[in-house]
């Protein structure tokens, strides 16, 4: 692929070198310089790829913070996708109990193994809805 299209070989080392430094960088000034050079990289030999750096631009800070305790909001962001992903399956839905079910569903299957039974379920999301019911309006 790398002879037929040598600017794939670009690309795929510029995807090579952004994942090295978010692996291998100590701190966030390290990771700036880093990313600095790698941008300075990509507007030399991608200049299509401008509006990727002026996005990180945007978000920078937010961005840099990873760096500090190497934490991420991912598990977050994908019991989000999770749950549109359910709605969108479920066009017509119409109780937040048979949404609530099938999220529980969703996130507690492994290699299509439901570890709760229906009752179980049901258990255990009338006890999210006693948490959080005061804190929903």
């Amino acid at each position: 692929m790398f002879e037929k299209l040598p600017r794939l070989r670009t690309l795929y080392e510029i995807r090579v070198r952004f994942q090295q430094i978010f692996d291998t960088a100590p701190d966030r000034r390290k990771a700036l310089r880093w990313l600095t050079a790698l941008w300075l990289d990509i507007l030399e030999h991608v200049p299509e790829m401008e509006s990727f750096i002026c996005t990180f631009d945007t978000w920078q800070d937010e961005i840099l913070n990873y760096f500090e305790a190497r934490q991420t909001s991912g598990p977050v962001e994908g019991i989000n996708n999770k749950a549109r992903v359910i709605v969108k399956r479920a066009y017509g839905l119409k109780s937040a109990d048979s949404l609530w079910s099938r999220l529980i569903l969703d996130l507690n299957r492994r290699k299509d193994l439901v570890l709760h039974t229906i009752g179980q379920i049901q258990d255990l999301v009338a006890g999210f809805r006693a948490i959080f019911s005061n804190a929903c309006t």
